[in-house]
């Protein structure tokens, strides 16, 4: 059956996250339910200790990558629950929805950029079908909910991506600095892909391998914004040692076999020295700078955070710890222009990668391209 016959029951298509050597298939309920998907024969549950959750309305079910490239298809099954009960629980009887799966394979690859959206969803999606269909890769990079005051604020992720790929292709997510503001940012990695908890992993599709990797907030820990609510000092500490566990691991990650394509995600662009009181972590930084650029080697490097559509190259003013490649800024919500006038404009990148050649496009809502860049890979 098509999924559109149970959009009483779900808030959006489900999204196929990419998250270190699995995918994360998410689904966004409109009620409580329980959720399974079968890939190639096998059954994978959302679950905790063998208990199947229902009471949070984001469901989360993990499946090995080459299974799911293999089978090129999923079925996501469900019950509703009538009553949750220590004995006799009550539901509903099982549905379904399969879906077709597309990995990345070939040698041109379309990836859309999107980040910044700050809980529009419209006008994002519409850039997004730039190509005309959902692109190869879709990169969610932070700052997608207005910041996380609202549990409902997390929809528009899953909403945005599920609109967009339509179930059908892979997403990568990163988080921003708005995303670790409010009562429900401590929740936000039940509501978003993550490697065990973990909002900063590595990903592969097809012969692209990425890292995605998060700086936080853009203050200082003790900036009176955050009202002592984070330590993300703490947080870019543990960071820089996966960081350097993946470079040590370099053969089972940007040097494993097949590995032809190499992206850096990454909401802030931490290689330059953003003003004050943005101006932080400036040794952390250039460490993570020295390490991606010596040892990890991307083409490309995919940021949000500045409002703005540009790229930069390595050796330009914007570059000040030593970029490895161009640095794409690729998110723009006019917000002021929305705050000023009530106009609805967003601006993402499509980047379209062939052989060693990289073009990126940032594009609009109604498809037209503002701006147009073309490097070697």
């Amino acid at each position: 059956m098509e999924f559109n016959d149970f959009k009483e029951d779900f808030k959006a298509y489900p999204a196929v996250y990419a998250v270190a050597d699995n995918y994360q298939i998410c689904v966004l309920a409109t009620c409580e339910l329980m959720v399974w998907v079968e890939v190639g024969g096998e059954c994978f549950y959302d679950e905790s200790n063998g208990i199947l959750r229902s009471s949070k309305l984001l469901h989360k079910v993990e499946v090995p990558r080459e299974l799911l490239e293999t089978a090129r298809e999923y079925t996501v099954y469900y019950r509703k629950i009538i009553e949750r009960k220590p004995y006799f629980t009550e539901t509903e009887d099982v549905r379904s929805a399969s879906f077709a799966f597309r990995p990345v394979e070939g040698d041109r690859l379309r990836i859309y950029h999107i980040s910044d959206t700050h809980n529009k969803v419209e006008t994002p999606v519409r850039a997004g079908m730039y190509f005309g269909e959902s692109p190869d890769l879709l990169v969610l990079n932070g700052d997608i909910p207005n910041h996380s005051g609202k549990i409902e604020y997390f929809d528009a992720i899953h909403k945005i991506a599920g609109e967009i790929t339509k179930g059908e292709r892979p997403v990568v997510f990163s988080r921003g600095n708005h995303d670790t503001r409010g009562i429900y940012a401590e929740h936000i990695a039940d509501y978003t892909p993550t490697d065990r908890g973990n909002s900063y992993y590595t990903f592969r599709v097809g012969d692209l391998w990425g890292i995605v990797l998060d700086c936080g907030e853009d203050k200082t820990d003790d900036h009176a914004e955050y009202g002592n609510t984070v330590c993300c000092s703490y947080f870019r500490k543990k960071e820089t040692r996966f960081l350097e566990q993946v470079v040590r691991n370099a053969e089972c990650e940007h040097a494993a076999e097949g590995v032809k394509r190499r992206v850096v995600i990454c909401h802030v662009p931490f290689t330059h020295i953003h003003k004050p009181p943005f101006d932080i972590e400036q040794e952390t930084y250039a460490y993570w700078s020295k390490l991606v650029r010596e040892e990890i080697k991307p083409q490309i490097m995919l940021c949000g955070h500045l409002h703005q559509t540009s790229v930069n190259y390595p050796g330009e003013p914007f570059d000040d710890f030593g970029q490895a490649c161009p640095v794409v800024i690729g998110g723009n919500p006019h917000l002021q222009l929305k705050k000023e006038q009530g106009i609805d404009r967003y601006e993402g990148a499509a980047i379209i990668w062939e052989g060693n050649r990289i073009t990126v496009r940032f594009t609009d809502e109604t498809g037209a391209v503002t701006g147009e860049e073309t490097f070697d890979a």
